[in-house]
């Protein structure tokens, strides 16, 4: 019987080694230049025994599938069946799901996080060593997973869930600090200590000098830290009684013109803060009311607190712009990486997880800063995977080498790409 098809090509079995994440092997290799291997077993416990997995052995595969486009720990299963990438990368041995499961359970009732957490430094050390940057601005926001599990609390938002706090560095987008959190975990719970975390996390000659937050950090104890340790700051301000007291004072001849509203500043101080800040305020009409009388118009009022001394509209607009560097960076997280869903019933286990996604996220993204031109810079790791990752590619063994064959357009990105993971190495 001739079978039938719509179109006329055949379909035959190649004995070739073919890859369809010929891209990806240049991230892994990107990792071995980060000295990523040797660090997360610095960091980490090792196996119980001789026969046993190596903590990178756990780590970096996870780390390959996340950024290729894997959602759970199943996926996992990609980079262990795929005989070309495993050739040319350091992946002898790929554990199974469920071994890295149970690998992620111990590590999140032990001393895993930590060890990710310190290994991480060493990351952002080497990333950040040659970038001509003293002084960074960090960003932090809380962010909700929706999640039927057992340890899943209800979120204030409504639903079960977690929901972790992340800390970005505003000009490069990576990721400093994280902290798992419960889902009915207050957003504005240990913000201080998160904060201070983040500085800890920070090489020796990197400061954090800027901070911006939104009303969740809107405390007496954060805005007294950053005036003690001279960091400028942007917080979100509550519209509790005190601060619409002080709206309400502002003479209407103070209000100027700002992006279809207006602007206008106070100063301020909460019970606790032991220096006065300043008040600055944006009202806006409801979209509703724009075509009622004007002295009918009902107001909306958006507020922060701030000790920078650039003018009112100034300050505001560096404010906003946390929307690109961090709520945008938070959403690639847990999006482009597979963060919307976590993997088990335990929530240690899936603090262990998030970090290692937030680690997955930070490698990819210094990946792209320090071996792709600028106009790769802005794409998020759906377009890297379309236009890169994903490369199909040939592995052949020939007089006890590897060659990793590619389409003759991608061969000279690829040779580009490699010469500049070298010169990273060698930092």
């Amino acid at each position: 019987m001739i079978h039938q098809t719509v179109l006329p090509f055949k379909l035959e079995v190649t004995r070739d080694t073919i890859t369809s994440h010929a891209g990806l092997a240049l991230l892994g290799e990107f990792c071995v230049g980060l000295d990523f291997l040797r660090s997360i077993d610095r960091y980490l416990p090792e196996p119980g025994s001789g026969a046993g997995y190596k903590a990178s052995e756990y780590v970096f595969p996870l780390v390959l599938m996340l950024t290729g486009g894997g959602r759970s720990l199943e996926d996992i299963r990609e980079i262990r069946g795929d005989e070309g990438l495993r050739e040319v990368l350091p992946l002898k041995r790929v554990p199974s799901s469920d071994a890295a499961g149970d690998w992620l359970r111990r590590m999140g009732e032990g001393q895993g996080l930590e060890g990710l957490a310190s290994a991480n430094r060493r990351f952002l050390k080497r990333g950040l060593k040659y970038d001509g940057i003293k002084d960074y601005t960090l960003d932090i926001d809380a962010t909700g997973i929706a999640a039927q599990k057992e340890s899943a609390a209800m979120t204030y938002k409504g639903y079960t869930g977690y929901m972790p706090i992340v800390g970005n560095l505003a000009g490069n987008g990576l990721v400093v600090g994280d902290e798992f959190r419960e889902g009915n975990e207050s957003p504005g719970s240990r913000n201080l200590e998160f904060i201070k975390y983040c500085i800890r996390q920070m090489p020796k000659g990197k400061r954090i000098n800027a901070l911006r937050a939104d009303a969740a950090s809107y405390q007496a104890d954060i805005i007294n830290f950053c005036h003690g340790e001279e960091v400028h700051f942007a917080i979100g301000a509550d519209l509790d009684g005190a601060v619409v007291r002080a709206i309400k004072s502002l003479p209407e001849g103070e209000w100027q013109p700002y992006r279809g509203g207006h602007i206008a500043e106070t100063v301020h101080c909460m019970n606790r803060t032991k220096k006065a800040f300043r008040l600055i305020v944006v009202r806006r009409p409801y979209q509703g009311e724009l075509f009622g009388q004007e002295e009918n118009m009902k107001l909306r009022y958006a507020t922060i607190a701030s000790n920078r001394t650039d003018a009112a509209d100034v300050v505001m607009d560096w404010y906003h712009r946390r929307g690109e560097c961090s709520e945008n960076r938070i959403k690639e997280l847990k999006i482009g990486f597979g963060m919307e869903r976590m993997p088990c019933g335990q929530t240690a286990t899936n603090a262990m997880f998030f970090r290692i996604g937030a680690m997955a996220y930070n490698i990819c993204r210094l990946f792209v800063l320090k071996t792709l031109a600028v106009g790769w810079h802005r794409h998020q790791v759906q377009t890297l995977r379309w236009r890169l990752f994903q490369t199909a590619g040939k592995v052949v063994g020939h007089a006890n080498r590897v060659y990793l064959k590619v389409r003759r357009s991608f061969h000279a990105l690829f040779d580009e790409i490699r010469l500049r993971i070298w010169e990273f190495a060698q930092t």
